[in-house]
């Protein structure tokens, strides 16, 4: 009996956990990257066919930047993601729909939406407001074409796919939890 104790021990020590939890992460990296990428360019060619791979990379960097080393801290990234990316979206749709794409332009979108996150005591959001601001008025100048509204919703779409696919994943595979933990209350 102590013998199998001392082998169950073993196996669930810190570091050999840590080195699970690790393992674990880089697989989950790699399947919600993969899997981001192939469902936001594939939805974003239904809408417009030229940024179809953009929109499987903004998926992409969605479905990495949310993914952290536990449910819990994954959750509340995927929230920040997606009001953060929602307000950059409709800040960019906004000033695209008045003004044409200018550097000045991008400037003053991107200290908008960090000032007001920070106002809010929201640095987070405030970041990824500007990160998405910066995404949706570049492909707004690659393709002027594109309406201003469809180039921001697809773009929340995208970064919304690669949240959705991550926050699946860590529901599919939640991180070990340390003996005597449950994941219930």
């Amino acid at each position: 009996m102590a013998e199998v104790l001392g082998r169950a021990d073993r196996a669930t020590s810190p570091a050999r956990l840590l080195r699970r939890e690790a393992v674990r992460v880089a697989i989950l990296s790699a399947v919600v990257a993969s899997f981001s990428f192939l469902l936001g360019s594939r939805f974003t060619a239904l809408f417009h066919g030229s940024s179809a791979t953009v929109g499987g990379l903004w998926s992409l960097i969605s479905a990495v930047v949310v993914l952290q080393a536990t449910r819990r801290a994954t959750l509340d990234s995927a929230w920040r993601r997606l009001f953060g990316t929602f307000i950059g979206a409709a800040l960019s749709a906004i000033y695209l729909s008045l003004f044409p794409f200018s550097v000045a332009g991008l400037a003053l979108c991107v200290g908008v939406s960090v000032l007001g996150g920070l106002v809010a005591g929201a640095p987070d959001h405030a970041r990824l407001a500007a990160i998405t601001v910066a995404v949706v008025m570049v492909t707004a100048k690659a393709d002027p074409t594109v309406s201003p509204l469809l180039d921001a919703a697809l773009r929340f779409v995208e970064s919304s796919i690669g949240t959705a696919i991550t926050a699946a994943a860590v529901f599919a595979w939640p991180e070990a939890l340390p003996a005597g933990r449950s994941y219930g209350p």
